[in-house]
């Protein structure tokens, strides 16, 4: 009996002193330490130095990752929209390339014939313009024209007039021995009254030494 009782004895000392020894020692999970990983949107799906590569037993492979969100505020990728349309002046018209500053455009669809100075035959390099003119009114045939004559600031008010009215003139000439309808077309004269671009030498005066077309009916 008290063999027994002294085993008891120990066995409870024993049981005391290794409580004891637990509750000053506490238990310490073991910590791993991360390799660097990537930085930026290269992060999402790159795995971490030491861990398990994607596609290894048990893990997500590249297909079932979750994909990059766009930041707010990130422009997304758009086609390219055509620009508006942007109406060119008719080649050798002033207001096309090279024109001088302050050249207005006609509003007419037929191009100006131009002069040299204190003339009023029909130049050679004017007659591809008359043509397309010609063109456009046969392709018309309920259009008609005024031809106004003008002329640069040189010279009095009188004689202008009627260098005007010639060069208006001689475009309708032309015009008519082409096939378009004498009744289509009138004629008048503003001389230097009405200059189409304003300057004092001769990159202004070239543009205004012209027959100019008014559509008056279409």
């Amino acid at each position: 009996m008290r063999q027994c009782s002294a085993m008891r004895v120990l066995f409870v000392v024993g049981v005391l002193v290794g409580s004891m020894a637990l509750m000053g020692c506490p238990y310490k999970p073991e910590v791993i330490q991360a390799g660097p990983g990537a930085v930026g949107p290269a992060a999402a799906g790159a795995p971490s130095a030491g861990a398990p590569s994607a596609g290894a037993p048990g893990q997500p492979g590249p297909s079932m990752m979750t994909p990059v969100t766009p930041q707010p505020g990130a422009p997304a990728e758009r086609p390219a929209q055509p620009g508006p349309a942007v109406a060119m002046p008719a080649p050798g018209a002033p207001g096309a390339a090279g024109a001088a500053p302050g050249a207005v455009v006609p509003a007419s669809p037929l191009k100006d014939v131009f002069f040299d100075f204190d003339k009023s035959n029909i130049k050679d390099d004017q007659k591809a313009a008359l043509n397309d003119d010609i063109a456009w009114l046969k392709s018309n045939p309920k259009a008609k024209v005024t031809i106004e004559g003008h002329c640069d600031e040189r010279g009095t008010v009188e004689y202008n007039l009627a260098l005007g009215e010639r060069r208006a003139k001689a475009t309708k000439d032309y015009m008519v021995a082409a096939g378009i309808a004498a009744d289509r077309i009138a004629v008048i004269s503003y001389g230097k009254e009405r200059p189409f671009v304003l300057g004092h030498d001769e990159a202004a005066w070239k543009w205004n030494r012209r027959s100019h077309y008014v559509l008056t009916a279409q």
